[in-house]
């Protein structure tokens, strides 16, 4: 959630902000108007209690009837105030949550994905003397990925991976691990439910977002759309020491989206799923250093793709097409060939404080004050679109796929289908 104060003091940024992020400027005046009731009820609340401590003091001298009465009254009075103050309080958070973060200021304003501004393009293209199947061709080829089964077991939008293609899963989660611990990250394999008011805090139920999430109503929990929504929480409610800044964090977990918003969209295969498995990291910073971290997360996301030799570019994604969270995002999209396309494979995102405020995550300083930290996530790999990137940039003309050197070792083996 966004800081009251922050909507208070500078009304119109926020205005300009969330306005770019196609939320309606109009509820800032519409909390306003709550915060203003809110804060003439504590007014008259704080005045009535300190009639009230002036009575208390009166009868502990003398039990008079009229001072019993008056504070019979008082009390009445403040309670009904405090009744009201909270319905204004209730009606003022609900509106609260229907802010989404602000972006920072320098980044590129856009409606959406058109206007996502290109920062570069790392890595060759690979060249094929013959033309490249798509992912699903392949992979059904080889036997290694079956959406047909999965659609009679479970409907549209799921897959089976097979054989090789589950070594190289666990061959991309291994060198995730291995390569992010020596930087310092924990490794997590965190719940993949959560309670609903986490969540919230988490700012992943948002208008927006709400109908992405499956919710189990017997339990009252919801299956998380990334590692992100409970790797958070790991602090949920904690004082972290300043020394301990940044703490970092990787996490394997099964992802569970809706794809609500996606109607006719990759339909087919196992690209745009309702369930998949995935890498992520996660980091609590310091808010002065949360901009030089992020570059760094983003580092490690482009560094991993290095160590595949993939071809990606890095995408500085516009106000208009940011997640609900975020105040600053990029995303990797990978080259592949079989679909003539770049496509996302990537995510990287500042959240700055308003995660960090929904689950009450704060560090101490040094001389003693609690603070709210910055947090952000990233990706290290999303493993379905990973090894969609694998199989069309490393297929051959005899339709075998050439394992990544970085991998090999996991795997076992140099090529899939020889």
């Amino acid at each position: 959630m966004l800081d009251i104060n922050l909507i208070r003091e500078k009304p119109e940024a926020v205005k300009e902000g969330i306005a770019k992020k196609n939320a309606d400027p109009k509820l800032v005046d519409k909390f306003l108007r709550l915060d203003t009731d809110w804060r003439a009820k504590t007014k008259i609340i704080d005045e009535l209690k300190g009639e009230q401590n002036l009575v208390s003091d009166e009868l502990a001298k003398e039990q008079k009837a009229d001072l019993i009465s008056k504070a019979q009254l008082l009390k009445q009075r403040i309670g009904d105030i405090e009744s009201e103050r909270e319905t204004i309080a209730t009606k003022r958070d609900e509106l609260l949550m229907r802010f989404p973060n602000v972006p920072f200021a320098d980044v590129p304003a856009g409606k959406d994905e058109s206007e996502n501004k290109v920062l570069r393009e790392v890595g060759k293209k690979p060249e094929f003397s013959f033309k490249p199947l798509d992912y699903l061709a392949l992979g059904e080829k080889l036997g290694i990925i079956d959406t047909k089964k999965a659609a009679e077991v479970a409907g549209s939008r799921f897959g089976y991976l097979l054989g090789d293609a589950v070594l190289l899963e666990f061959a991309l989660v291994e060198l995730a691990m291995k390569t992010l611990i020596k930087e310092g990250f924990t490794p997590v394999v965190p719940p993949d439910m959560i309670r609903g008011e986490v969540y919230m805090g988490m700012g992943a139920l948002s208008a927006k977002d709400k109908e992405e999430r499956y919710y189990l109503p017997k339990d009252e929990l919801y299956l998380i759309g990334s590692a992100e929504h409970t790797l958070g929480p790991l602090h949920l409610n904690d004082v972290i020491a300043e020394e301990e800044l940044p703490k970092r964090y990787v996490g394997f977990s099964a992802c569970f989206r809706r794809e609500a918003g996606s109607y006719g969209k990759d339909t087919k295969g196992i690209l745009r799923v309702h369930q998949f498995d995935k890498v992520e990291m996660f980091s609590f910073s310091k808010p002065e250093n949360s901009e030089s971290e992020h570059q760094k997360l983003l580092g490690f996301e482009e560094a991993l793709m290095r160590e595949l030799e993939l071809p990606y570019r890095v995408m500085e994604i516009c106000t208009g097409d940011m997640g609900w969270v975020g105040a600053r995002q990029y995303d990797i999209e990978t080259w592949m060939p079989g679909q003539d396309a770049y496509r996302e494979t990537h995510s990287c995102s500042n959240t700055t404080d308003f995660q960090a405020r929904g689950i009450n995550a704060k560090y101490k300083t040094k001389n003693g004050k609690k603070e709210f930290v910055h947090t952000l996530n990233a990706t290290a790999f999303a493993i379905g679109r990973t090894l969609i990137a694998i199989l069309e940039n490393y297929q051959t003309q005899q339709g075998t796929i050439r394992v990544p050197k970085a991998l090999q070792a996991y795997v076992g083996k140099e090529e899939i289908g020889s």
